[in-house]
């Protein structure tokens, strides 16, 4: 199936560029499979965690919250633990507030991984855009990373854009660009990730 995607986006790029043609030939076929190795929550709250920092930094600050959870679940324990114990482990208000939100909503039965699995992503996003912090970026990420939807075009994130942008031209809004890939978004993205060798966290 791989195989057959990667045909597809080559195809598709051939009629837009040299170099967005070359950029995806360039790379072998990209699997997109999702990571659910945590509880769908965990994951949320690592990547809020991780937003606008590199990945040493993050990987630090993640750590120091594990660290602090000892054996409490992890969600159970960013529920109860108090901010200032979160801001200890290096996370920023802005972020402890927003991992607050996560845990009280996966206590309101609102985060079911099963459920939210079985959501078109338009309304998998809503859901989670409706939390307080959690943005289109973080959705989009989650989306791909975690529930393996494979055509996802994140926008906000800015090295998906401005690649994509300097392979094609940057007149023409990357959204109408990335449309031309559907049902294969995600893979474009993943392609121009693996370009300048920059995957998110």
């Amino acid at each position: 199936m791989s195989a057959e995607i990667h045909h597809h986006l080559l195809a598709i790029a051939e009629t837009l560029s040299p170099e967005l043609s070359h950029a995806i030939a360039a790379s072998a076929p990209l699997s997109l499979a999702p990571c659910q190795d945590k509880p769908f929550s965990e994951h949320l709250c690592r990547g809020v965690a991780g937003q606008q920092l590199s990945v040493k930094a993050s990987d630090t600050i993640w750590n120091r919250v594990v660290t602090s959870a000892g054996e409490v679940a992890l969600i159970d324990y960013i529920a109860a633990t108090t901010p200032e114990m979160l801001r200890a482990c290096g996370l920023s208000a802005a972020k402890v507030k927003t991992m607050k939100a996560i845990a009280q909503t996966t206590v309101e039965g609102q985060l079911d991984a099963n459920e939210l699995g079985q959501m078109h992503h338009c309304d998998r996003t809503q859901r989670l855009t409706a939390i307080w912090g959690v943005g289109q970026w973080t959705a989009d990420m989650m989306n791909i990373f975690y529930f393996g939807d494979p055509d996802i075009w994140p926008d906000g994130d800015v090295t998906a854009r401005k690649t994509l942008e300097k392979l094609t031209s940057s007149r023409r809004k990357t959204v109408r660009t990335a449309a031309l890939f559907a049902p294969y978004r995600s893979y474009l993205a993943l392609h121009m990730w693996r370009h300048v060798d920059a995957t998110p966290v």
